[in-house]
């Protein structure tokens, strides 16, 4: 393990917390380039630290994702104090997520947290100083509501905890007016409301559920993922609009200026 820089242990924790990172994923978590990313990547594999497996896709082939190997899980189990057998690492991860259903929406989740780490390092001032798993969501809140994140962005000594709806238009719209009345019970329990980000993978859909998506106890804001991102754009940028507004779109750290609640229910 002497080879290991801290910026490969930091990788390793970011994997055993959150399971799979594509390779611009990683770039975004603490590289200055993706061949550099690509070369550091192929070193970790090479070393059994990281396994990777490429997802099936038609048309253009698709990146890899990278997961924990048996010497990065053994790494992580020793910084920890606790045996393998007590991490949610197994053998098979990479084989399992590969075939998951579910795999297109954790990396769309982790996509949104890395792309905040892209920020943080390149903009004075900023920092991501939270990120929550879903399954630590569900650990902590499970029994009231599952988020699909939990953050705290702060920006020139300004923060805003969040928590995470990555949308990607297989749920009703009832459903997810459904979920906010969780947000209010976890809302209530906490003796404060947080934001609730919903992000949608097109204005039509962000359109649609912004019409079902006001609460009186819960402030909520919406954007829409781009299919291209142009270069530079990140979750903390001006793409934010609460649902009791109409424009113009909002920076991540200018709602925590705004009230949490109408003043109708304060």
């Amino acid at each position: 393990m002497g080879r290991l820089t801290e910026r490969d242990r930091v990788l390793c924790r970011l994997l055993d917390d959150h399971r799979v990172l594509t390779t611009a994923q990683v770039a975004d978590v603490g590289f200055t380039g993706e061949r550099r990313t690509r070369m550091r990547l192929g070193e970790l594999y090479a070393l059994d630290v990281l396994d990777r497996f490429r997802p099936q896709a038609w048309g253009n082939p698709s990146p890899y994702h990278w997961v924990l190997g048996p010497l990065g899980a053994a790494l992580v189990a020793a910084e920890h104090g606790t045996d393998l057998a007590d991490l949610s690492w197994r053998r098979n991860l990479a084989h399992d997520l590969a075939a998951s259903q579910r795999l297109a929406h954790l990396v769309g989740c982790n996509g949104f947290f890395t792309a905040l780490l892209r920020s943080a390092r390149t903009r004075p001032g900023c920092a991501l100083t939270e990120w929550w798993s879903e399954r630590r969501c569900a650990r902590e809140w499970g029994e009231v509501v599952r988020p699909d994140g939990y953050g705290i962005w702060t920006e020139n000594r300004t923060s805003l905890p969040f928590l995470l709806e990555h949308d990607n238009g297989t749920e009703r719209l009832d459903r997810l007016a459904q979920k906010l009345d969780g947000y209010a019970r976890l809302a209530a329990e906490a003796g404060h409301p947080n934001w609730v980000l919903f992000t949608f993978a097109g204005p039509r859909r962000e359109a649609e559920a912004r019409r079902v998506l006001a609460h009186q106890d819960v402030p909520v804001a919406t954007t829409a993922r781009p299919s291209r991102p142009a270069p530079g754009t990140a979750p903390d940028a001006a793409v934010w609009l609460p649902v009791t507004s109409a424009g113009p779109r909002l920076r991540l750290t200018q709602l925590a200026t705004l009230p949490l609640l109408p003043a109708s229910s304060r």
